[in-house]
């Protein structure tokens, strides 16, 4: 990692480096398999309408044209279900070789037992398994908790999944911010690899301080949900957009630039790009402030919307699909949202 005299010559003061996550490496692992799983329902902009919300308003707010929403009878367990078995399927491996099952959710079927779990026991397997929280960077610190596991040898067999079932969980009563969400899973498998393979750099990283700007205030020991607070929407996720957009927009460029410097790489060396698709302001404001070539840089928000943990892997899965990524890639991947927190990694593929 760079000294902080070396990092300060780049224009950052002392205050600046102090609120910077730390940067580490963790080589040895590599992805296996790749999959994913979106609802068959699709929503589109003029499908929301009736809510009040402008399509047009949609689109140029946040380039979101449709989003997934799940059925009732579907769970994040069920979608998170459908990405591993694609997943394991891509891997060519066996079910029964996964050792270790690492969800990265904040829309739980239920408080307990964990999705993690209840995906175990639909899968058939016995192993370890448990959810990891960091919403939209959800996917990010499940994948990075599981390579810490391959890489000293606790597991062989990794099943990595992000999934949340927003539509749940948005206020259909706020015009502003339930366009803006949808449904969706994704999922890895992650292995033993060569000691080129892995994370060249990565950061996790969190300004709790901020935590009120994106929430759902109800529904855990601080406020039980009651008649009260259901009628004050406290079941709801709450977002000032205006803070949490200025927010990513930094911890984004600063993030990356951290990684891409602790790696020794430059943008013009990084094969794909792969930000959280929340908005695509943000991810033009990141390709303008690192000098992303956008050719680079897959975008699928306009379909799928925001998925939260469900994100990156998507959009990872959809770029994997379409033969994107190749043995030796250099593949970033940020993760972004509330917490706030994110997770933002360098990987040679």
């Amino acid at each position: 990692m760079p000294s902080a005299s070396s990092t300060a010559a780049h224009g950052q003061s002392a205050s600046q480096l102090s609120n910077r996550s730390p940067l580490r490496q963790l080589l040895g692992v590599q992805v296996l398999g790749v999959g994913s799983f979106v609802p068959e329902n699709v929503v589109k902009n003029e499908d929301l309408s009736s809510l009040g919300c402008d399509p047009e308003w949609i689109v140029q707010r946040t380039g979101i044209r449709e989003r997934r929403h799940a059925p009732p009878e579907m769970a994040t367990s069920h979608m998170a279900q459908a990405a591993a078995l694609a997943a394991i399927e891509n891997a060519g491996i066996d079910v029964g070789e996964i050792d270790l099952i690492v969800v990265g959710t904040f829309t739980p079927d239920m408080p307990t037992p964990s999705t993690a779990c209840l995906l175990q026991d639909r899968l058939g397997i016995r192993c370890a398994a448990m959810d990891v929280s960091a919403a939209c960077a959800g996917f990010m610190y499940a994948m990075i908790t599981a390579a810490q596991f391959v890489r000293t040898g606790a597991s062989r067999r990794a099943l990595v999944v992000g999934a949340d079932l927003l539509s749940r969980i948005a206020n259909p009563d706020d015009r502003k911010t339930y366009p803006l969400f949808g449904d969706g899973a994704g999922a890895v498998i992650l292995g033993a690899g060569s000691e080129e393979q892995g994370f060249l750099s990565y950061t996790l990283g969190s300004e709790g301080e901020g935590g009120e700007l994106l929430c759902v205030p109800g529904g855990g020991s601080l406020k039980r949900l009651d008649d009260q607070s259901l009628a004050d929407g406290h079941a709801y996720l709450h977002m000032d957009g205006r803070s949490v957009f200025k927010w990513a927009v930094r911890v984004i460029a600063d993030s990356i630039q951290d990684v891409l410097t602790h790696s020794g790489v430059t943008a013009d060396e990084v094969s794909l790009v792969l930000l959280h698709q929340a908005n695509v302001r943000i991810i033009d404001a990141a390709c303008e402030n690192l000098g992303f070539d956008r050719e680079k840089v897959v975008i699928n928000l306009d379909r799928y919307g925001n998925t939260s943990a469900g994100s990156v892997p998507l959009v990872l899965d959809e770029a994997y699909q379409a033969g994107r990524i190749q043995r030796g890639d250099l593949v970033l991947l940020a993760g972004f949202g509330a917490g706030l927190s994110w997770g933002t990694s360098l990987m040679r593929w």
